[in-house]
């Protein structure tokens, strides 16, 4: 009798050994670059890294003291309820409408591990297989995978440059069909950086609801816009869409907590309802001490998050400016978050030490081997021909990284 097949993923007997709804999912191509960067400079190659979306100045002195004072709290070694902490769901709300107008209360919040199950657990409680979601690209790489997730079908709506990464609603419009039934929006935006305005927001809204469509809204970066842009939170410009939108949010980026994990959805007490329920199969409640961290994020003040927006401002200046002077490099200016997303597809069919550049993939490959530096390839967000630099690391590792970038791709030939 044969033994189970293990070096292929396959077995002997007709079922597979991985599910197809796992196989199927992509590892996540940002924190791929970030890890192959982190390993090369583990050995001792001096690799800088523009890959990973993470601040790089440490979690407030404040935030961190609460965290230690949590852990020698009884109450925070056992199970709490798993829809998050009755005080943090109460805080979130408070934060929500004193940073974007918006007014719920703690039964419209649920606290959970980080963003990304924020993501995944909207998509999963309003999705049924079949489903269309509407996904404007560039996106970030884990919207398409929790989609699919979910059992909904992600349907593309590209912008580019032209409209500095912004789709209409006439591209909307002319994506939807009668399966549609949720569109996914994000601004700031990651990859690009791109904001949508007021007046974007507003039509955006009458629209889907117009439609009857629902809209889950990833406002993670909302503090962090620049050149007197705002974040706009859609059921603020558009408050009779409050009933069919999820707003999806979290500390890691406005206050450099990405490694402590807490993320929060706000929806219709239904769905919030539904998600907890969940949540509490999936995971059950966030740790508790990172809970009581960020307690301590969204009651403080914003002083902490107003001094690291200047040094990104100030970085993102000087990143747009190096790559604007090299040759075959289009670099938008964006007015939010902390990436920039240039056009390289002047670069593509070219030749670069020997070898001719296929796509950004290959692009991205030999800006690694040759110039030993991390970018993330345009494929990885749905649109081939750009590469992502997120500029969240200090200025002098910025200057070097892009100046190495420039000196290699100045061979292009």
């Amino acid at each position: 009798m044969g033994t189970p097949e293990t070096t292929t993923g396959t077995s002997t007997s007709e079922h597979p050994r991985i599910s197809q709804r796992i196989g199927g999912i992509a590892e996540s191509a940002t924190l791929a670059v970030d890890a192959k960067a982190k390993a090369l400079k583990a050995a001792g190659r001096p690799v800088i890294g523009f890959g990973a979306g993470e601040p790089d100045f440490p979690t407030p002195e404040a935030i961190v003291a609460a965290a230690q004072a949590a852990c020698s709290d009884p109450r925070n070694h056992r199970y709490t309820p798993a829809a998050g902490l009755p005080e943090l769901r109460e805080a979130v709300a408070a934060k929500t409408k004193r940073d974007s107008g918006y007014e719920v209360t703690a039964a419209q919040v649920l606290v959970t591990n980080g963003g990304k199950q924020a993501v995944y657990q909207a998509f999963a409680t309003v999705v049924d297989p079949g489903d269309e979601v509407l996904l404007p690209a560039p996106y970030w790489t884990t919207y398409p995978e929790a989609i699919t997730l979910a059992g909904g079908v992600p349907v593309q709506v590209t912008a580019d440059e032209s409209t500095d990464y912004l789709v209409t609603v006439e591209q909307l419009e002319a994506a939807r069909t009668p399966k549609t039934k949720v569109l996914l929006l994000c601004s700031p935006s990651n990859p690009t950086g791109s904001v949508y305005s007021r007046e974007q927001i507003t039509a955006i809204g009458e629209w889907a609801l117009e439609h009857g469509l629902w809209v889950i809204t990833d406002e993670i970066y909302e503090h962090l816009v620049y050149d007197g842009a705002e974040s706009v939170s859609l059921p603020v410009a558009v408050p009779a869409m409050a009933d069919r939108t999820i707003v999806l949010n979290g500390v890691a980026k406005t206050y450099a907590m990405t490694g402590w994990r807490v993320g929060w959805l706000i929806g219709p007490t239904d769905v919030v309802k539904a998600a907890a329920n969940l949540q509490s199969h999936l995971t059950s409640n966030v740790a508790n001490v990172s809970q009581r961290a960020a307690l301590e994020a969204v009651s403080g003040p914003l002083d902490a998050a107003h001094e690291m927006r200047e040094a990104f401002d100030r970085r993102r200046r000087t990143i747009v400016d190096l790559l604007s002077a090299i040759p075959g490099v289009e670099c938008p200016t964006p007015k939010g978050a902390f990436y920039v997303y240039p056009s390289v597809k002047a670069l593509i069919g070219k030749e670069l030490r020997g070898a001719t550049i296929t796509d950004t993939v290959h692009l991205a490959a030999l800006v690694l081997e040759h110039a030993e530096v991390a970018v993330v390839p345009g494929e990885a967000f749905g649109t081939p021909g750009y590469l992502r630099l997120s500029y969240a690391l200090g200025d002098d590792d910025l200057k070097t990284g892009v100046t190495r970038m420039a000196e290699l791709l100045a061979e292009v030939k």
